[in-house]
């Protein structure tokens, strides 16, 4: 019981749960680099790798964070500020996932193996960021682009220019929706002196500054779908997910955050998933 406890713990410190957001784009870029459904033992281990390296990721945010943490009330009750888990294992745990990841890139090609340090590095350097930038957002949102070019990489085993349109993409999707979640902590980033996009600018001008970043996004996705060549059912995809993107900032008002976690968490979700599926119905259609 006390393993099963140990497990459901950690599960919640790295909030497994949120691969769905950032996995869906990572295998995107993938089937982009196939030109449709990957083989499945290099579909197999893109999916370890970047399921290892968020978890890697998200530990190591723990433990670069726990001091913050504790002192937000919104945090506190997280694994290491409560006591749920110790440093030295949360510790050990990114070193095992790390080395998940390092293994699954080596399965994959050389290329593959030597960037993952450097995507390690990318990762980690985020839970730094918001000490010394407002831009910590931007941070989070590379985190989270590298990965349709990796798994481009891992497909190909080398790197074309048009999977960036896709990565930079996803940093703009990353930090927009990072900083309306960031707005919840705008009294607590004031006040304990933590850099971010809302203490500067203000709540209204932080949700403005996202709606700017998401268009972005848009923008880059039509230039994606068209610098593949892709066809309708890829189209409709992109303008489904610019679509949802409206509706999410529909739900967040300067003065009205309640409804932040059902637009951090569902839309999102909704928006990753949907791309991967509609991209990936392009290719199967037209072959």
């Amino acid at each position: 019981m006390a393993l099963l406890r140990s497990i459901g713990t950690t599960l919640e410190m790295i909030k497994w749960e949120h691969s769905f957001l950032t996995l869906p784009f990572g295998l995107t870029g993938a089937v982009l680099a196939a030109q449709g459904i990957p083989p499945m033992r290099t579909l197999l281990w893109i999916c370890v790798a970047l399921v290892a390296g968020r978890s890697a990721a998200m530990a190591f945010n723990r433990l670069a964070d726990a001091q913050i943490d504790s002192a937000n009330p919104r945090t506190r009750t997280r694994a290491l500020p409560a006591g749920k888990l110790t440093r030295e294992f949360v510790a050990g745990f990114v070193i095992v996932t790390s080395a998940i990841l390092i293994f699954a890139a080596w399965q994959l090609n050389p290329l593959a193996f030597r960037l993952s340090p450097a995507a390690l590095a990318i990762v980690f350097l985020y839970s730094y960021t918001k000490r010394f930038t407002r831009w910590s957002h931007v941070a989070l949102g590379l985190a989270m682009g590298i990965a349709p070019a990796a798994a481009w990489i891992a497909v190909r085993g080398s790197l074309d220019p048009r999977i960036l349109l896709l990565t930079v993409a996803v940093i703009f999707w990353g930090a927009g929706f990072d900083i309306l979640y960031g707005c919840q902590d705008y009294e607590f980033d004031c006040s304990a002196n933590v850099y971010s996009v809302p203490k500067a600018f203000g709540v209204r001008n932080a949700l403005r500054l996202a709606r700017l970043f998401h268009v972005i996004t848009f923008v880059l996705l039509v230039r994606m779908a068209l610098a593949f060549g892709l066809g309708k059912i890829a189209l409709a995809g992109v303008l489904i997910v610019g679509l949802l993107l409206i509706y999410e900032h529909s739900l967040v008002k300067h003065d009205d955050l309640r409804r932040l976690n059902a637009a951090f968490f569902t839309m999102n979700g909704f928006i990753s998933m949907g791309f991967l599926f509609f991209i990936a119905a392009d290719f199967i259609v037209r072959r």
